[in-house]
Formats: C-alpha cells, structure tokens, sequence
C-alpha cells in the first residue's frame, strides 16, 4: 500500500498562495540607510503588481520607541526574527544599496538556503558574486 506524501510548511503556503491568487510576494532586504531608496523599490514593485514587504522600522533614525538601549537590543532581536519570517512568506528577495553588512548578508544567505531567488539593485555588491 502506497501512502499519500505529506506537504511540507513551503509546499502548502506555495499551494495556499495559487488558491488566493496572490501576485508574487517580494521582500526587501538592505541596511535601513537606503531606506529611501526602500521607498522607491516598494514602488517600483508595487508598481508592477507585486506584494512588497520590506522593513517597517529604521532603528538607525531615532525614536522613542527605541531610545532605550536595553529595550532597544530586545527589539532588534525581534526585528531580525519578523524579518525572516518575512523572507519565509516571499517568493522573491530584492536586496537594495550597494553596501552589504553583516544583518544583510545574513538575510542574503538565509533566502539562499531556502531557494529565494535573490535580486541586486547593485549586482556587484552580492557577496557571492
């Protein structure tokens, strides 16, 4: 006797999207210094008829929310993790500026290792070229 297999977390959320008839999910990555050129990939995005998401918070401006370093820290952390489980929901990663820190490539190779393909508005500045 042959068993169905098991859809996988990605198999489903995959298969969830094509019954919604969602367009194609896009997520931005980059250092929150090019927040305005963010701004303009959103567009751009959006403009052909993509979901953008990208980050909602620029720790590096200050704000009251983050004036705390204590709570500030904590609230990096669950940036950081929002952040994945962004990239996770996307079908697409666009990574924006031409400088690549370290948060940035570690977004970069945790897209990689979940197949996402990954577009440069700077192609030089892909770590793994």
């Amino acid at each position: 006797m042959s068993y169905p297999q098991l859809l996988t977390p990605e198999e489903k959320l995959a298969d969830a999207k094509k019954l919604l008839s969602l367009p194609r999910i896009v997520v931005i990555c980059g250092s929150t210094r090019f927040m305005t050129e963010m701004n303009e990939a959103d567009l751009r995005e959006t403009k052909a008829g993509r979901i953008v998401v990208k980050p909602g918070c620029d720790m590096k401006s200050p704000h009251k929310l983050w004036s705390d370093p204590v709570e500030a820290e904590a609230l990096k952390v669950r940036l950081d993790d929002l952040h994945r489980a962004k990239i996770r929901l996307a079908d697409e990663v666009i990574v924006v500026g031409d400088y690549i820190g370290d948060s940035t490539r570690a977004e970069i190779a945790y897209a990689r290792s979940l197949a996402k393909p990954v577009r440069f508005t700077h192609p030089e500045a892909d770590p793994d070229a």
